[in-house]
């Protein structure tokens, strides 16, 4: 593999980390896109690494949820700041993993929005959601990086996709069934 593929750092100056402010996210070329830059930046090149993270993902998801990516590994920088990810070193930069719809809100206790969107999980918040709480673990030892979970409502999702015009990666989406276990349509 390539020296580049597996350095973790964003490089600023590397226009494969610098995201289009304009970038839409239900386009496949920007999600085509989007997952490339996370794969270099979180995963050190590694899509085989990635995957794994979504099948991790995948099979703690119920039906009728999405699961999405959003942050500093999207964007390729820190909020508010020109600081690269992993600024501070390898694994230093966290994850934000958002569960979108179903009833994953129902997991957590502590909220931004009570009953509609969660506070993440995570180091600052470590008992938000203890139903989550391995699952965390989990994705934080493989990555080797702090690993934040969210749930929020389908409408303040739809919400903050209208109004913030923030960039994220899908990383699944799992259809609703109906009680036979088929896909509901």
């Amino acid at each position: 593999m390539p020296d580049e593929a597996q350095d973790n750092t964003s490089g600023v100056d590397d226009p494969d980390t610098q995201p289009d402010d304009r970038t839409n996210s239900s386009d496949p070329v920007s999600q085509r896109e989007i997952c490339e830059r996370v794969t270099k930046l979180a995963f050190g090149g590694d899509p085989a690494r990635f995957d794994e993270f979504v099948r991790v993902l995948s099979e703690a998801t119920p039906a009728g949820v999405d699961v999405i990516l959003r942050g500093s590994s999207i964007t390729g920088h820190k909020h508010g700041s020109d600081d690269p990810f992993d600024a501070d070193g390898p694994g230093t930069s966290d994850l934000d993993v958002t569960f979108v719809g179903g009833d994953m809100v129902m997991l957590f206790r502590d909220f931004h929005i009570t009953g509609i969107h969660s506070v993440p999980l995570s180091d600052e918040h470590p008992y938000a959601s203890a139903a989550l709480a391995p699952l965390r673990k989990r994705l934080c030892e493989m990555t080797g990086r702090p690993v934040n979970l969210q749930a929020t409502t389908s409408l303040v999702q739809n919400v903050r996709d209208a109004v913030m015009d923030q960039p994220y990666l899908v990383l699944l989406t799992k259809p609703k069934v109906d009680d036979a276990g088929n896909p509901d349509t």
